[in-house]
């Protein structure tokens, strides 16, 4: 099947090549319009309680919310000064009642969770117009010069205006990535595939993968929300898996050439062999990132989505695109060449690496075992949180704001724990006021609105918002009885972080499921063994703990703080090791498949195991570090973004493809395929008939390929 479809992709080559260009042109124009479509909200439930309960309140109470915390500060008086409260109040009542649907100061709710300990700062709550963050981000700017009072020091912050600070400096940091990524990218490129034309081609797929990235995106957008952090993951796995593809299946025309076969021939056999490892490589990364698909979640369902089209578009333009162009390139892929190309070698560093280590398997798999699960040890004592304004730079005015409020005011003034209560006699509910006042951990609890038979209950407390201590204080809540024949709904940032973690935690056994299982069947497929499935998945498992447990002593203890420039929580953030999960376990996979099919092709041809592996890291050493390398450019400026858990995704990646490339690949494949020998290509009898009838096999010679040429 590759054979015939390289073939007509070389026959077709310049149709194809016109249709690329002419949808790199289309997803440029329209695509690239994806920006202003997305949405940096999507880290909770829909359908979880806490989610009920906004809408709940929404219906019955109308919407409140401190989409915008103005902070006013009086230097030389207090908010008890007629002047104060003049410049304040006369600010607030002109911004225009179509904008600004509601607001909340000292002098309107006489509440003196409003007022700072020392009277001379207090701040207004104001909730904009608009059915999503999208429209309230539009009300914002509307009114964003008018906020400011005569006299005084104004400060603006609030979930809408964090929300807006980290969407601009997500855009900020994608641009400065690219702007410093993309010159070192093109000349390790070139330095690597050995000319400008061999580089060019990887830019080429990649391009296509990332434009037709954001074209399907933006499709989706109409269809659905999408996290603007799906941007990240799109860059990552577009340039990435291009260049993956690209080292691969060059790699392997420079070969087939060669060997003396034409272009043609070579093409075919380039797709026959490389081909058919992009294919399985790229519905393997396919399948990792489609486990992201089963969380409500907008944020992780749009990694998911936009890493797909990534992976999809990237693995068709590598199937599609590349061969037309070698067809259209033949001898001239080496045009403009910075070094000389040697013919490839089967004796060379990487073939004496294998045998150095397959002559003391034992020490060399002991060893790094060792080293793998003391780094990953740290994960045992995780501690997952939410996102609050310090994933913002020290220093932005909305995240100075969110500080000066919990400091200055009474504690969590901003992040209530909400309890919307239904309820058919008011002294059921004023009991139940009062047990909520009794639980240990509230400092105070009041009736903050009432329509008919619905009330919110606001209730205050001293902990961290998103600590355990304080999701503790959630559960105790809601274990207090509701008044008799009603309901009780609790809310707010605390109850909605503790619902996504139980969401979380209830479907990621299911996701797990998915990938491992899937990556089972197809590796199976692709090598005909059990064995090599269940080893290659409990390495990546030991290459994701490396990098978990690094997380943990840099994120949640705060190692490499200052070096990094974040503040440490004491918490991760929930959402982001699901999302390193499945893009490092569908990139790992990438390196183990090429890796394999390389293995795969010696033992085919020899029968001889060690021989195999030796000759196949020999063959496939050289591309794997290579591509990591180059995608560990890609990643690694990530890791220098301003928003927290945007660096530390980055982070994460880089660690975990760093120890996957090196001591994994090339230290721990051949010492485990040296110990189980044979048995790495063992598989039951029915098993194996089922492989020889139906197995994604590489084929040894395509039909039509003419002797090659002497050498």
């Amino acid at each position: 099947m590759f054979e015939r479809l390289g073939r007509t992709m070389v026959r077709r080559r310049w149709w194809v090549v016109g249709l690329a260009l002419a949808f790199m042109a289309f997803g440029g124009l329209w695509g690239t319009q994806v920006f202003g479509s997305l949405t940096s909200e999507g880290f909770n439930d829909p359908a979880s309680e806490s989610s009920r309960a906004v809408e709940r309140a929404e219906a019955a109470l109308g919407r409140t919310g401190n989409d915008v915390v103005v902070l006013y500060t009086g230097r030389d008086m207090t908010v008890d000064d007629p002047a104060f409260r003049q410049a304040v109040t006369g600010t607030l009542e002109a911004l225009p009642a179509d904008v600004v649907t509601g607001t909340a100061s000292f002098w309107s709710t006489d509440s003196p969770a409003l007022v700072s300990q020392d009277r001379h700062a207090t701040y207004a709550v104001l909730t904009l117009a608009g059915d999503d963050e999208t429209e309230r981000g539009e009300s914002l700017e509307k009114i964003k010069d008018d906020l400011a009072a005569p006299g005084l020091q104004t400060q603006v912050g609030g979930i809408t205006v964090v929300n807006r600070d980290i969407r601009d400096r997500v855009a900020a940091d994608i641009a400065f990535a690219e702007t410093i990524s993309i010159p070192v990218l093109l000349v390790l490129l070139v330095l690597v595939f050995g000319s400008v034309a061999a580089a060019s081609l990887s830019l080429a797929i990649g391009g296509l993968a990332i434009l037709g990235a954001f074209t399907a995106l933006r499709g989706m957008s109409y269809l659905t929300d999408v996290s603007v952090f799906s941007i990240n993951v799109v860059t990552i796995l577009g340039l990435g898996l291009a260049i993956d593809y690209g080292l691969f299946m060059v790699g392997r025309f420079r070969e087939e050439l060669a060997r003396g076969l034409g272009v043609e021939d070579a093409v075919a056999r380039t797709m026959a062999t490389a081909g058919r490892t992009v294919a399985i490589s790229g519905v393997t990364v396919a399948v990792s990132l489609a486990g992201l698909l089963i969380f409500p979640m907008t944020f992780l369902r749009s990694m998911g989505l936009g890493g797909l089209s990534a992976v999809v578009v990237a693995m068709v333009a590598a199937l599609t695109v590349l061969p037309a162009l070698l067809g259209i390139l033949g001898p001239r892929v080496e045009a403009l060449s910075v070094r000389r190309q040697k013919p490839p070698q089967d004796h060379g560093f990487w073939y004496r690496l294998a045998h150095s280590i397959m002559r003391r398997p034992i020490v060399y798999t002991v060893g790094v075992l060792a080293i793998l699960l003391l780094a990953g040890a740290p994960f045992l004592r995780v501690e997952f949180g939410g996102i609050d304004p310090r994933v913002l730079p020290a220093g932005t005015e909305s995240r100075v704001v969110s500080e000066a409020v919990d400091r200055d005011f009474v504690q969590n003034s901003q992040l209530p724990i909400e309890a919307i209560v239904t309820f058919s006699d008011q002294a059921d509910l004023e009991r139940y006021v009062t047990a909520v006042r009794d639980v240990e951990g509230v400092t105070g609890a009041e009736i903050t609105g009432v329509s008919g038979d619905v009330a919110r209950l606001t209730t205050f407390y001293l902990d961290d918002p998103i600590s355990a201590e304080a999701r503790s204080l959630v559960d105790r809540i809601r274990a207090v009885p509701a008044p008799p024949g009603g309901e009780v709904l609790v809310s707010g940032l605390t109850a909605r972080l503790d619902d996504q973690l139980k969401s979380v935690g209830d479907l990621l056994p299911w996701m797990a499921l998915i990938i491992i299982g899937a990556t089972f069947i197809l590796l199976f497929l692709a090598f005909g063994s059990v064995v090599l499935p269940i080893k290659a998945i409990v390495m990546n498992i030991l290459s994701l703990g490396a990098s978990f447990g690094a997380l943990v002593l840099i994120f949640q203890d705060g190692h490499l703080s200052g070096l990094l420039n974040f503040t440490s929580t004491g918490t991760l953030e929930a959402t982001q090791p699901i999302l390193v999960l499945a893009v490092v376990f569908g990139l790992s996979m990438d390196y183990e498949v090429f890796l394999m099919s390389r293995i795969r092709e010696e033992y085919d041809r020899t029968g001889d195991n060690t021989t195999a592996v030796a000759v196949g890291l020999q063959r496939s050493g050289r591309v794997i570090t290579s591509a990591a390398l180059l995608i560990l450019v890609v990643i690694g400026l990530f890791s220098i973004s301003g928003i927290t858990f945007i660096k530390l995704i980055g982070v994460a990646m880089l660690i975990a493809v760093l120890v996957d490339a090196t001591i994994v690949r090339a230290l721990l494949v051949p010492a485990t395929m040296r110990l189980l020998g044979e048995a790495n290509w063992w598989a039951p009898a029915p098993l194996r008939r089922f492989y020889s009838r139906h197995g994604l096999h590489e084929s040894q010679e395509p039909e039509g390929v003419s002797a090659p040429a002497a050498v």
